[in-house]
């Protein structure tokens, strides 16, 4: 019986969302939305059209959902202590050893992994003499800012002297011996030189075992690491994304120490921003609060969302700031253009706006680019329309003034500016190399390294073709075929802890079928709205069908903004059309809360049952909890 339920559970998800798509095609079989007097507002990309302002009614509503979401996106971040201090091995050959009080078994060994990449080698010794290899301690690319326990050759095997000698320049943070029992050694009982103290000061903190609440885990061993290099001035490992992202990162860890709390704290916090931003984004295209409500509660809660914001990962940051770009660039759509005396400052600001945080977003990570396209696309379209409805009325002159002074503004807001914070973005690369100040920009050597570093990202991802068990593509991404599984570990008693990051599979589906609407409404209905949300969402897809570097499912996150866009368009339709559109839309809404609730061991590690992970495994061999 409990092998057939996953099944189960995936064939009445996937009639339920083929059952709110059949409700909302039914609302068109009768009616042509044209003939609407309010559809008819939102329809072709032309003016003046609606933009509905954010009310005093919308503050609470948009305020509670985003303490209640971030009481629950930082509860089980992460530890808020880790090693501070570190031991340097300065080079090849250099080597501690610590005396224990009396020859002792070791059972275990735990260690915490500094920056740099090499290999320790532990040896043992009963007179301080002659020493014999016990095991190779590693600290790779991989195993950065990590809990790791030594892979010993015998275990219980009595020792006096312990040696451990790098084989590079490395750094340890914290060292833990553990006798016979499983009892750690008290550090006061060691005896060692005073320079290698820092291996043992920091005790109380130590784990009774290595986990993601205490470690770096998937590609934060990049991007923490980064960040630390650039808060140091070491010259960065990582450099195959810009450098904003990691800058970002960095600052939680001045806050907060490094440690996973301080490292994860700024995605964390951007992910709680993005709520009231998608809330007068959403505010600002329909004008109905409870499809606000709703919409940012999809969007909250919705399992991609969660978990790619509590890693320290650079994705989050692309996420805002498209979010940003296109709030800014629908607003500058919709600035009102009846008044040919009225100020065109407005419509200037948000074009500004559009374009510095198309910048921001760039220097964050290249998706951001992709949705540059789509703000292009509409600008287009915009432009179009916007001659067609001046020739209409013979003002064609006024068009060939605006169309030259925008084109100005737009080279300015979408390509120098963007340029010059991309550019300076580098900073922490030149003062690596020992430059420093401002002056260090107007430099050929750090324009050269700036361009030389573009090279060789464009190379990297050109030529990333390896396999790995959790790798998707496109195709995949849009029915949730592959997550990817971040963490796992497998206990005792039937236990299990793991999460993954996918998107909520009502979210997903019905984004998809939410999304084939939007493309009718757009070429049948010529829905204004509707093509802004389809030509978003291409925007992230389509360049990932050419790209042929290895991928995986948390690229899609950049298009969930625009699923629950295409889902709250459907929402809005049933508002206008009918009487009960409250019932299909709250409980629409509440089976996605529903979800998460059910969903929620496998989004945050909390051990649970293998059972239970079977039971959420809803396309087997596939979903891998």
């Amino acid at each position: 019986m409990l092998d057939v339920l996953p099944i189960v559970f995936l064939v009445t998800g996937v009639a339920l969302v083929l059952l709110f798509f059949w409700a909302y095609c039914r609302l068109f079989k009768y009616e042509d939305p044209v003939a609407d007097l309010v559809e008819h507002e939102t329809a072709r990309l032309t003016y003046p059209r609606t933009r509905y302002p954010v009310e005093r009614g919308d503050l609470y509503p948009m305020l509670l959902i985003t303490l209640i979401y971030a009481a629950v996106a930082f509860w089980g971040l992460g530890i808020h202590t880790n090693p501070e201090t570190f031991c340097s091995f300065a080079e090849k050959g250099r080597y501690v050893v610590v005396e224990l009080p009396e020859e002792t078994a070791i059972s275990r060994v735990m260690y915490y992994s500094g920056i740099y990449t090499g290999n320790y080698y532990l040896q043992y010794s009963d007179d301080g003499e002659n020493y014999t290899d016990e095991s190779t301690m590693s600290q790779n690319y991989a195993e950065i800012y990590k809990w790791q326990n030594a892979k010993l050759k015998e275990e219980n095997k009595s020792t006096k002297y312990i040696r451990i000698i790098a084989d590079s320049h490395l750094e340890m943070g914290e060292l833990a011996l553990y006798d016979e029992f499983g009892a750690r050694i008290p550090a006061s009982s060691l005896h060692y030189n005073e320079g290698v103290a820092s291996l043992f000061d920091e005790q109380s903190i130590v784990p009774a075992a290595p986990d993601y609440l205490n470690s770096t885990y998937f590609d934060e061993v990049y991007h923490v690491r980064t960040a630390v290099e650039h808060m140091r001035g070491i010259e960065p490992y990582e450099y195959t994304h810009p450098p904003l992202g990691k800058i970002i990162i960095g600052l939680g860890i001045r806050m907060f120490g490094l440690n996973p709390f301080g490292w994860r704290f700024m995605g964390v916090l951007f992910g709680i921003l993005m709520l009231p931003l998608f809330y007068i984004f959403i505010k600002h295209f329909f004008g109905s609060t409870p499809i606000a409500i709703c919409g940012t509660l999809l969007f909250a809660f919705d399992f991609m969302h969660f978990v790619q914001t509590r890693i320290a990962t650079i994705d989050t940051y692309g996420v805002i700031f498209i979010i940003l770009m296109y709030l800014f660039m629908f607003r500058y759509i919709t600035v009102p253009r009846d008044d040919p005396t009225a100020s065109r400052k407005g419509e200037t600001r948000e074009l500004f706006l559009s374009g510095l945080f198309f910048g921001i977003g760039a220097a964050s990570k290249w998706t951001a680019i992709y949705a540059g396209v789509g703000l292009f696309l509409l600008w287009l379209w915009y432009r179009i329309e916007r001659y067609r409805d001046l020739r209409a009325i013979g003002h064609l002159a006024e068009h060939r003034r605006e169309l030259w002074t925008n084109i100005g503004q737009c080279v300015v807001f979408f390509l120098l500016i963007p340029g010059v914070i991309y550019y300076m973005s580098y900073y922490y690369y030149g003062v690596a190399k020992g430059w420093s100040g401002i002056q260090m920009f107007f430099t050929k050597d750090y324009a050269k390294l700036v361009v030389d570093t573009q090279v060789r990202m464009f190379d990297y991802h050109k030529g990333v073709h390896a396999s790995h068990p959790y790798a998707s593509r496109w195709y995949q991404w849009i029915v949730d075929g592959r997550p990817i599984l971040y963490y796992s570990h497998y206990g005792e008693n039937n236990s299990e802890s793991a999460f993954a990051a996918f998107l909520n599979p009502f979210v997903c589906w019905g984004g998809l079928l939410a999304m084939f609407a939007m493309g009718w409404k757009t070429f049948k209905f010529k829905d204004g709205k509707a093509a802004f949300i389809l030509i978003g969402y291409l925007a992230q897809l389509l360049p990932w069908i050419f790209i042929t570097r290895i991928t995986f499912e948390y690229h899609y996150f950049p298009s969930l903004i625009f699923l629950v866009l295409a889902i709250c368009h459907c929402f809005n339709s049933f508002r206008l059309r009918s009487p009960n559109w409250k019932r299909y839309v709250y409980g629409a809404t509440a089976a996605c809360l529903a979800l998460f609730v059910l969903f929620y061991p496998v989004l945050t590690g909390v051990t649970i049952s293998r059972t239970y992970g079977k039971l959420l495994a809803w396309i087997p061999g596939a979903w891998p909890f």
